[in-house]
């Protein structure tokens, strides 16, 4: 073989070793290509305050936000009983949401009652997410199932009030009356405003605050609060109660007051500083949220409650 046919001849070989590379890397791209990608879930709350506790007869909180590989084919949950746990009897629960189907994402915030049936112990909790493309997630969290009876402290709302300048007087009792009807406060009004908690004990918070109802901002737990959006009316609190109490945001006696607060006042009653009341919670007419908070922070454990707000004037 001549010089020039070994130079031809080792031309062509690489020319062949290149093509090859091209083949592999074509056929690498196209099984990639042919995976389909996954749903993938985040900021995931199961139970209020992601306290991972389900109160029987009681509403359970979840949240968790849903992005799909391709688009959203179901959604579901499923309480599943361990193994190595022992029950008084056979209990599991499944519930499927088919109202996303089709959407890229989605925030998932729902609210169910853990049913009558339900037996206590420690369960799985499986959050079940079926893509159109096929592809699967599933992923598991922990969850205790609580019959109320054997609650280390069960808060409810025993008892708001709030009333305005004129001595209009507005109540809320027990969780079991319907909330008041056509609350409505004018700018210079000043409003005051009690409420009791009952069943608490330990370290707990309270805060009663307006929220613009175009914020869509409705906390559920006091650390949910976004002090952007709010106005706080009042925040209290308890710290190391021993024994099963009452907790109000007043003390007859002139310990601590009815506190006030004015309606278009520039700052508002937050502690331990009060918080300008301006930007995206600025004063203006229109339908407002004023919501009740309550956080135990010791048995992770919250109550809520808004009723509905008229603000006039501006």
């Amino acid at each position: 073989m001549t010089k020039l046919q070994k130079l031809i001849f080792k031309r062509f070989v690489q020319i062949l070793g290149y093509a090859a590379i091209i083949i592999v890397t074509a056929c690498s791209k196209d099984d990639e290509a042919s995976i389909a990608p996954e749903p993938s879930i985040s900021e995931v709350e199961v139970g209020s305050g992601n306290n991972g506790i389900g109160v029987i007869g009681r509403d359970f909180h979840l949240n968790v936000e849903v992005l799909a590989g391709n688009k959203i084919d179901s959604i579901t949950i499923k309480i599943q009983p361990l193994p190595e746990e022992t029950y008084t009897s056979d209990w599991r629960f499944e519930l499927n949401w088919l109202e996303f189907k089709g959407a890229k994402n989605a925030t998932v915030h729902k609210h169910f009652d853990i049913p009558e049936d339900a037996v206590e112990g420690k369960y799985d909790f499986i959050i079940i997410v079926k893509d159109e493309n096929g592809t699967q997630l599933e992923q598991t969290f922990s969850l205790e199932i609580i019959d109320p009876a054997n609650l280390a402290v069960d808060p409810y709302l025993y008892l708001w009030d709030f009333y305005t300048t004129d001595n209009q007087i507005y109540q809320y009792v027990n969780e079991t009356l319907e909330n008041p009807e056509d609350v409505n406060y004018e700018k210079g009004d000043t409003i005051q405003s009690s409420a009791t908690i009952n069943k608490v004990k330990g370290d707990g918070s309270m805060y009663i605050v307006f929220i613009k109802k175009s914020a869509e901002h409705r906390p559920e737990t006091v650390d949910d609060i976004d002090f952007s959006k709010v106005i706080v009316y009042d925040t209290y609190e308890h710290e190391s109660w021993e024994d099963v109490d009452s907790f109000s945001n007043i003390i007859y006696g002139g310990i601590r007051p009815v506190p006030k607060l004015v309606i278009g006042a520039s700052a508002d009653n937050n502690t331990p500083e009060p918080n300008s009341i301006d930007g995206e919670k600025t004063w203006e007419n229109g339908d407002y949220y004023m919501g009740l908070i309550y956080t135990n922070y010791t048995y992770k454990i919250s109550v809520y409650h808004y009723v509905d707000v008229t603000l006039e004037g501006f």
